[in-house]
C-alpha cells in the first residue's frame, strides 16, 4: 500500500463507527419491547429530560437536521408517542409534547442503560472505562 494513512486500521473513524454499530444493535432487543426505533429513543431522552421542546432544540440536542428529524417526529406521531403543534408566538415553529403513552414508557426505558452496562460489553469493557470514553467523545463533540 502506497499510503500508510489509507489502511483501515489506521482510522479513528472506522472503530467509532463500527463501535457506534456494534453498541445500537445491543439496544435492538430493548426497544423492540417498547416498539420504537433507537432514533426515536434518542428523541425520547431528549423529551424526558424536557418535554415540550422544538424541533430545532430536539435537532440541536441530537446533532440531526430538521429534515432528518421531521420524519422520526412524523412516525412518532402516528404511533402516539408525541404530538406535533405549532407555537403560540410564532406558527412557523414546530413544538415536540410527550403523550401519555411516551411518558409511561419511560420507567420501562430507565432499565435499558443498566441492563447495557451489565451485560455483554461488561465481560470486556469497566464501567470507569465506559465512563472515561463517554468523557473523551462529549469533548471530540464540543468542539465540533
Amino acid at each position: 500500500m502506497a499510503y500508510e494513512q489509507l489502511k483501515l486500521d489506521n482510522q479513528v473513524c472506522f472503530p467509532l463507527y463500527a463501535t457506534s454499530r456494534l453498541i445500537i444493535n445491543q439496544y435492538q432487543p430493548y426497544l423492540q419491547k417498547l416498539d420504537i426505533t433507537y432514533p426515536q429513543y434518542l428523541v425520547l431522552l431528549v423529551l424526558w429530560e424536557e418535554d415540550e421542546l422544538s424541533v430545532k432544540e430536539i435537532g440541536k440536542k441530537l446533532i440531526l437536521n430538521s429534515n432528518t428529524l421531521t420524519p422520526i417526529l412524523k412516525r412518532m406521531e402516528k404511533q402516539e408517542l408525541l404530538q406535533r403543534l405549532r407555537s403560540n408566538e410564532d406558527e412557523r415553529k414546530v413544538i415536540i409534547k410527550l403523550s401519555k403513552k411516551a411518558k409511561d414508557l419511560e420507567k420501562e426505558a430507565s432499565k435499558i442503560p443498566e441492563a447495557l452496562v451489565n451485560g455483554k460489553i461488561s465481560e470486556f469493557v469497566t464501567k470507569e472505562e465506559m465512563i472515561h470514553l463517554r468523557t473523551l467523545l462529549h469533548k471530540i463533540i464540543d468542539n465540533f
